[in-house]
């Protein structure tokens, strides 16, 4: 009998024995160097990203670096920060359709330069509808989609 399929609550509740802090080696020495690196629990992403209030914005590469400072290594891994950011935004969205409302606000954590994550819960429409019920200008720039004047919104976790 296959094993049941996890909600994406139970996702981010899983740390998976994480977080872990291991040297930088192989591939990832190529971009980032020497140093230490800290694979995040869901949880610290999730935590994170519940930090930042209505009206303000930060980026993943912003948990990164918070991540980063939390557990003294050099940098926080890129790959698995955004799997857990994309984990608890669409457990936010599983405990919205449950009538919770208090639920971490994932649309307020952009990439970098104030573009919008289209890989969120419902994608690019609905992440731009967020972010203007809470004011935000959300614009087009070619296919990237960016919130106007990010810097004026923007917070260092």
């Amino acid at each position: 009998m296959p094993k049941p399929k996890l909600s994406w609550t139970e996702k981010l509740n899983d740390s998976k024995g994480l977080p872990k802090i291991e040297a930088i080696s192989g591939n990832m020495s190529k971009k980032w160097g020497t140093g230490t690196v800290v694979i995040p629990a869901p949880q610290d992403v999730n935590a994170l990203m519940r930090k930042v209030p209505k009206g303000k914005l930060t980026t993943i590469n912003d948990v990164r670096a918070a991540l980063a400072r939390k557990y003294h290594a050099t940098i926080a891994c890129p790959i698995t920060t955004g799997i857990f950011s994309w984990v608890a935004a669409h457990a936010a969205e599983e405990q919205r359709q449950k009538g919770v409302t208090d639920i971490t606000p994932y649309w307020r954590t952009l990439k970098s330069g104030g573009l919008v994550n289209e890989k969120y819960p419902g994608g690019l429409l609905a992440q731009k509808r967020l972010l203007e019920d809470e004011g935000h200008v959300v614009v087009h720039k070619g296919k990237r989609v960016i919130v106007q004047d990010f810097e004026n919104a923007h917070v260092t976790l």
